[in-house]
C-alpha cells in the first residue's frame, strides 16, 4: 500500500507541475522574458508548452507502456536541463531538481500494469 501511495502522490505532483507548463503558451511577459534570459528561442517555449502537458496525460492514463517510458525519459531530460539552466542563470534551481526526484520516485514505484512487458529472453539475462 505505501508503494502505491508514493507512486500516485509523486506522479500527481509531477503531472500538476507539467500541466502548469500550459502557461508557456500564454505569451506573458514573465514567461517570455524568462526564456529570453536563459538564451532560449521562443519556439522552445511553445514546444515545451505543448509537450509537457501531453507527457502529464501519458503519465496519468493507464496502458500505453511504451509511450509512458518515452514520457518519463523526455520529462527527465527537460527537468535536468531546467535544473542546469536555472543554476547558470541564478534562478531557483532546486525546484526542477525536486520534481526530478519525484519523477524518479514515480518511475521506480509504478505498478506492473504501467510497465513494459518483460519478454522471456529479457528475464533470463
Amino acid at each position: 500500500m505505501p508503494r502505491k501511495m508514493v507512486y500516485w502522490a509523486s506522479t500527481a505532483i509531477v503531472a500538476l507541475a507539467l500541466f502548469g507548463s500550459l502557461t508557456y503558451l500564454t505569451g506573458s511577459e514573465q514567461v517570455v522574458s524568462g526564456f529570453a534570459k536563459a538564451g532560449y528561442p521562443q519556439y522552445l517555449r511553445v514546444l515545451l508548452g505543448v509537450a509537457k502537458p501531453l507527457a502529464a496525460v501519458v503519465l496519468l492514463i493507464p496502458g500505453v507502456a511504451l509511450l509512458k517510458e518515452w514520457a518519463y525519459v523526455g520529462v527527465a531530460i527537460a527537468l535536468i536541463m531546467a535544473t542546469i539552466s536555472a543554476w547558470f542563470t541564478g534562478e531557483i534551481w532546486y525546484m526542477p531538481l525536486g520534481l526530478l526526484v519525484l519523477l524518479v520516485a514515480s518511475y521506480l514505484t509504478r505498478p506492473a500494469t504501467r510497465r513494459l512487458a518483460q519478454t522471456p529472453a529479457a528475464l533470463t539475462r
